[in-house]
């Protein structure tokens, strides 16, 4: 029986540590093929490339780890497109994996984060897909504790499938004393960052900014991701590209005259 084939992707470059992580695990379940950025594409969301040529090689990054791989110029989504339509374009993944990243992508950050754009856009193309995370932005994140429970969730999606047009947000609680509590399936929270803007001089006298800020969560629900993290659980939580408000649709044609 031929084993599964996962495509990995990420945002934080081919060769950061979290990457290696995942592509150890996927290993141990199916077949690996790697299409990853050459550089580091944190907080890029879902933006593709479309005004620049795309340069896609074979990538040394991961040789000693016996699998085919591939570095892309372009964005996490760029990568998850090249990978279905050049690298893969007679095999049809059975799962897509992104990550796993040095840094939380709950809540709002979802919408910012590269390492779940490679997996949205896989769920665009009509493969399951899930982007792991880790709640440490540490470039020497310990990432061991999150093995088994990587190693799991992916065999559970092999074996039992992603609903359509779903992509899977996994965050892991950073490395503590006492051990992983388990996995719960969650919602988003309802939060924010506030962000401020450090206004500086160089030495032309030219202003120049540097965006800092802290995050804000307005919600106090025991069933959302940040809770789940905060007491020491794995967040899972399913998402949608289909960004259409549906509640807002009959207030609107019911107030507005148009």
């Amino acid at each position: 029986m031929a084993k599964p084939l996962i495509l990995v992707s990420n945002d934080d470059g081919i060769t950061a540590p979290g990457i290696r992580t995942l592509v150890r695990v996927a290993m141990k379940v199916g077949e690996v093929v790697v299409v990853a950025p050459d550089s580091p594409q944190s907080g890029m969301g879902h933006a593709i490339t479309i005004g620049n040529t795309l340069r896609l090689d074979k990538s040394i990054a991961l040789e000693d780890l016996g699998v085919e791989a591939y570095e892309c110029s372009g964005t996490p989504a760029d990568c998850v497109k090249l990978a279905k339509h050049h690298v893969l374009r007679d095999r049809q993944p059975d799962l897509v994996v992104s990550g796993i990243n040095h840094g939380s992508n709950s809540s709002i950050s979802v919408l910012y984060s590269g390492t779940m754009s490679a997996a949205i856009e896989a769920a665009i193309e009509g493969l399951p897909a899930i982007g792991f995370s880790l709640c440490d932005y540490g470039h020497g994140a310990d990432f061991s504790h999150t093995e088994e429970f990587v190693e799991k969730i992916i065999r559970e999606a092999i074996a039992h499938g992603i609903p359509e047009n779903t992509a899977l947000n996994v965050n892991f609680p950073k490395k503590g004393e006492e051990p992983i509590k388990g996995i719960k399936i969650c919602r988003q929270a309802r939060a924010k960052w506030q962000e401020e803007f450090d206004e500086r001089l160089d030495p032309h006298n030219r202003k120049y900014y540097w965006m800092t800020g802290s995050f804000v969560n307005f919600d106090k629900g025991e069933d959302t991701d940040e809770w789940a993290l905060l007491n020491n659980y794995i967040s899972v939580v399913p998402c949608q590209f289909d960004m259409t408000a549906h509640h807002s649709i009959s207030m609107l044609n019911e107030d507005w005259d148009i």
